[in-house]
């Protein structure tokens, strides 16, 4: 699997899935374009220490070539120059990954709209999908001027589970349904120009956020199934990079166009495994044994 030569642009790529994602496609040999709000110079106000740049030396590390651009994909003056540049630096997009998201602490779970503050759930829309829309204006005008683009679109939640589950309130529901909804408008307005869109989402993520929340390491995130059992299923963000990078890589990409699907299903597909050697499918499992009511057992699920 090789994508040397081609030539990405991870949207929101500071931390979790998008820089496990960006830093998988350096793996395979893309330049990356990491951008996102968080720099050495300056934090977002999710005040974590994550930053782009550090994303960007990521991606060289695994052999590609990683480039952080601070970009506020809310502004479209600024996201139009993002696109210049990658235009006038190469000529072309050939993947687009929106993995923007950024409402963690706006978000107030299992709360009616008439009890959640409105400010912030209005703010987590346009994080979640405006910036989707702002980043696929522009960025859409290069990437389609070359045959066999892709864009993913990142989300959480299959479109059969979301279209199943109110998922924890009003806002966050909509906010993960319409990336599975944006990437069905893509594939349409792609078709014309031989490229490909696919909404995928990860598992239980065991992003920097979620280690931190659980007070565990990566190299110690099963103290935590004591108190979470079900964590046993998650999986590091690099494992949905992996089945990204595979389908970027796939010639046949296009027949997955439209769709909604997972890393455990990549996984599957293309033989990738997770860090650990592990093949984890975890929606499968939130179906067949969490929201069953089982006790924790991922015998068969990873």
């Amino acid at each position: 699997m090789t994508l040397s030569g081609r030539i990405a642009l991870v949207a929101g790529a500071t931390r979790g899935a998008g820089r496990g994602i960006a830093v998988e496609l350096g793996a395979a040999g893309a330049t990356v374009y990491c951008t996102g709000r968080t720099t050495r110079d300056r934090a977002s106000e999710y005040g974590r220490p994550e930053t782009i740049e550090d994303t960007a030396e990521l991606v060289t590390a695994a052999g590609g070539t990683g480039i952080a651009v601070p970009t506020d994909h809310l502004d479209p003056d600024a996201v139009a120059a993002l696109v210049d540049r990658i235009e006038r630096e190469h000529g072309r997009l050939d993947v687009l990954v929106n993995d923007i998201w950024g409402g963690e602490l706006m978000v107030e779970w299992d709360v009616p709209v008439w009890r959640h503050d409105l400010a912030n759930g209005l703010r987590t829309l346009r994080l979640a999908i405006d910036t989707h829309l702002v980043t696929a204006h522009h960025a859409l005008r290069l990437l389609s001027r070359t045959p066999g683009g892709l864009v993913v679109e990142v989300t959480d939640g299959t479109a059969d589970y979301n279209a199943a589950n109110y998922r924890l309130n009003v806002y966050y529901d909509l906010a993960k349904i319409a990336p599975i909804r944006l990437a069905r408008s893509w594939a349409h307005e792609l078709r014309g120009h031989d490229g490909t869109a696919v909404a995928v989402t990860p598992g239980w993520l065991r992003s920097e956020i979620m280690l931190e929340t659980f007070g565990v390491t990566e190299d110690t995130w099963r103290d935590a199934l004591e108190r979470v059992p079900h964590f046993a299923i998650s999986e590091t963000p690099r494992f949905v990079g992996r089945g990204i990078a595979a389908l970027a890589a796939d010639p046949q990409r296009h027949r997955w166009s439209g769709r909604s699907t997972s890393s455990g299903e990549l996984g599957r597909e293309y033989g990738v495994d997770d860090l650990d050697g592990s093949r984890p499918d975890a929606w499968r499992y939130v179906v067949e044994v969490q929201d069953a009511g089982l006790p924790a057992d991922t015998t068969g699920y990873r």
